[in-house]
């Protein structure tokens, strides 16, 4: 992460971590903000650390337009990360209060970690990375938010089996890893060989000392534990990336066992909501949509649009072939990312990061009788504040290319 960095906003002056570093950060959405003197606490604190499109994918090594294949040569061609030994943190802390872990709004069920990757291992599956949401319950425990991806199969696996599941949660890491982690592949793919071949290098881990887990090496800061089975306790309310409240539920536990971190070490703040939030969350999803329209005609390009909080809506870049591709397309990119509920379908012509250019094929190339697509009583994201019992919602498609 300290290779990445750029202080573009330092604040010198004694901020809390009781909502006043969230408002600041806030209040500088395309900047990322340095905090020198964090009230209470040994740490800096460093937010907004990739506030742009253009900032991850200088962090990936490509640009907006090149970004999808980017990806897309990674996953074919990953890299396996090396063990490197035990690991050489100089620090460690006895408790979660001694960690500048924030409060970010007054509805929240307390402090969150953000930015931490969780990492695990599965005899049969191997290691996951994941990005999960975190509540600090007391001096050592922690509620996870487990969707039913890859983690939750793991930890449901150790559960039947009445043992805990060891993980390890590293913060403060380069934004190729956080993407990485973010990213949906199969439950065999090791996220953190899609980070080494994103960096052009094998990513150097160490072995953690309570958990048989390894982890970056320029990790700033480790924490060890376990997640507990047949344990829930609640989690939520938490404020998401279209800037509402997600729900409150009885989530698994996390029994922490060993704090580990450098000398100085910066942790990274990740505002729900904010830019990096919803580019970490959004951008993972597009290489796994034009795969999937790849199959159904010539796509160029894919983007999940700011205005749709990087995951409701999206706009599709295709080469026709024949009439009907377009409808094609709409079909096979709801189906590969079932939270997006509107998506456009334009020609190659059309700069699908310029939203005036999309409006305007809408406007010029779109009929409404015979150029969209309704899809009732689907299934949406949960994150949809206007969906229906059980995130049922009308998904739209448009066919905004020329006849």
């Amino acid at each position: 992460m300290r290779s990445f960095l750029k202080k573009e906003v330092v604040i010198e002056k004694e901020v809390s971590t009781e909502y006043e570093i969230a408002r600041i950060l806030s209040k500088h959405p395309n900047k990322t903000v340095f905090f020198e003197n964090v009230k209470g606490y040994d740490f800096k604190v460093v937010g907004n650390l990739c506030p742009s499109r253009e900032r991850l994918c200088f962090a990936l090594n490509t640009s907006k337009e090149n970004f999808i294949s980017t990806v897309l040569k990674a996953l074919k061609s990953p890299l396996e990360p090396e063990i490197v030994g035990k690991h050489e943190f100089k620090e460690k802390k006895s408790s979660l209060d001694e960690l500048p872990i924030l409060r970010h709004f007054r509805e929240d069920a307390g402090k969150y970690i953000t930015s931490g990757v969780v990492i695990a291992k599965d005899k049969e599956h191997g290691r996951n990375a994941s990005i999960h949401r975190l509540l600090v319950l007391s001096k050592n425990k922690l509620a996870i938010r487990l969707c039913e991806r890859d983690l939750y199969r793991y930890y449901k696996k150790a559960e039947r089996e009445g043992k805990p599941l060891e993980i390890a949660i590293a913060i403060g890491l380069h934004p190729a890893i956080l993407f990485s982690a973010a990213f949906s592949y199969s439950i065999d793919f090791d996220e953190l060989s899609l980070a080494s071949s994103l960096m052009n290098k094998p990513l150097e881990l160490v072995e953690c000392e309570t958990v048989e887990i390894e982890v970056p090496k320029e990790s700033e800061i480790v924490i060890e534990g376990k997640i507990l089975p047949e344990v829930r306790e609640w989690e939520g309310p938490f404020l998401d990336i279209t800037g509402t409240f997600d729900i409150k539920r009885k989530q698994p536990i996390i029994e922490v066992t060993n704090i580990m971190h450098r000398r100085n070490a910066i942790y990274h703040a990740l505002l729900p909501a904010g830019e990096e939030h919803k580019l970490l969350m959004g951008m993972p999803q597009e290489p796994r949509i034009f795969e999937a329209v790849q199959k159904v005609t010539n796509v160029k390009n894919v983007c999940l649009t700011k205005g749709g909080c990087n995951w409701l809506h999206g706009v599709i870049a295709i080469r026709k072939i024949s009439e009907g591709d377009g409808k094609n397309a709409i079909i096979a990119a709801l189906a590969a990312h079932p939270s997006m509920k509107h998506v456009i379908i334009v020609d190659d012509d059309i700069d699908i990061f310029d939203i005036n250019k999309v409006e305007y094929a809408v406007a010029t190339r779109f009929q409404g009788d015979k150029d969209l697509v309704i899809i009732k009583g689907a299934k949406g994201s949960s994150l949809d504040p206007s969906s229906g019992k059980g995130n049922t919602t009308t998904k739209l498609g448009f066919d905004a290319t020329r006849k």
